[in-house]
């Protein structure tokens, strides 16, 4: 009954299977061998875009802040929304890799507005005493378990294009989004106006590794020079490749993301009689209300997830704000297990 994080689930055999058949003989390194190549041409066709430059790196971390360092500036903003990936989870790694770019932080939802965020840049003005208009930054799926549908993406594009800037999708959850509009990679990125996405991995199953796809393949050499520079460029790359190639085939990565998203619709439909849910969960995130009772109830019994607010002491029928997230791997035994205690 693990519901803590998507990052805490094991590995698919698929990818251990991928990862054994790579571990035989010398290879080239620093993604010079066969494999890594192979994996970018895979990238690409999945991508649809035959010119755009792939990348990867072992966290999705190290994947937004160089991404993000390719296009911005010291002197620049990036502007993204308050829960943002960015800003709420990287420990200020963005600023530290663009050599100090400010995050600016608009609205105050998870999900960008457009009007919003025009409405910010032209605020920024380009006055010598402020930061620069940098970059626009989304998180698909939101760290609330939200989904930018493909309209919004375009129209948030559009604004970024009126402003001459680049629209930087972090996609550590890209594939439980794609699964949940059920659309293209790229519908969902270049042929939405994205012009930098990381398709992430880690969170769906894989060991530990993200790809970053330029689809301006200009931005490509600065990229290869910053992840060697910060120290993300694997000598024994292949074993990055591996991963890669085990997730991209037959369409695994979309598979474990349905997966992941289906287990947590299970455990929604069971919460909703007895919960508080918080918004229209779209993805493998839920965040409900339960009285710290039943939250305790849940952790004598084996259960573990984050709660917003200590369940050991306090009034007992207080509810109390909980996140639950489910991996692939979760069975629906334990979700009903679960259910039943907090049900029972």
């Amino acid at each position: 009954m693990f519901f803590a994080s998507d990052n805490s689930g094991p590995v698919p055999p698929q990818i251990l299977d991928a990862l054994a058949r790579a571990n035989h003989g010398p290879a080239k390194a620093y993604g010079n061998d066969p494999l890594s190549e192979e994996v970018v041409q895979r990238l690409r066709t999945l991508f649809e875009a035959p010119d755009a430059a792939a990348y990867l790196v072992a966290t999705g971390t190290a994947a937004n802040s160089l991404a993000l360092a390719s296009y911005v500036k010291p002197y620049d903003a990036i502007f993204c929304t308050p829960p943002s990936h960015i800003e709420e989870d990287e420990c200020n790694a963005p600023e530290f890799y663009t050599g100090g770019a400010k995050l600016r932080l608009v609205g105050d939802s998870d999900l960008l507005d457009a009007d919003d965020l025009r409405a910010a840049i032209d605020r920024s003005g380009r006055a010598v005493h402020n930061a620069q208009r940098g970059a626009v930054s989304i998180t698909q799926a939101t760290e609330k378990g939200h989904v930018y549908t493909l309209e919004d993406i375009a129209a948030l594009s559009a604004v970024a294009r009126d402003y001459g800037l680049p629209l930087h999708l972090d996609g550590a959850r890209f594939a439980n989004a794609c699964a949940a509009l059920d659309c293209t990679p790229a519908e969902m990125t270049w042929k939405a106006g994205v012009d930098v996405a990381v398709f992430g991995g880690t969170k769906n199953g894989l060991m530990g590794v993200e790809a970053v796809i330029f689809f301006d393949p200009e931005k490509a050499r600065e990229f290869e020079l910053r992840r060697k520079r910060g120290g993300h460029l694997f000598s024994k790359h292949r074993y990055l490749a591996a991963q890669m190639q085990g997730y991209l085939q037959d369409d695994l990565w979309l598979d474990l993301a349905r997966e992941a998203n289906a287990k947590s619709k299970r455990l929604l439909d069971g919460l909703s009689g007895v919960a508080e849910i918080t918004g229209t969960p779209q993805v493998n995130m839920i965040f409900a209300k339960l009285p710290r009772k039943l939250h305790a109830k849940a952790f004598a019994a084996g259960a573990y997830y984050y709660c917003m607010d200590d369940v050991e002491s306090g009034d007992q029928d207080q509810p109390v704000m909980a996140r639950y997230v489910c991996d692939w791997s979760i069975s629906e035994d334990q979700i009903d297990r679960y259910l039943e205690i907090v049900t029972g």
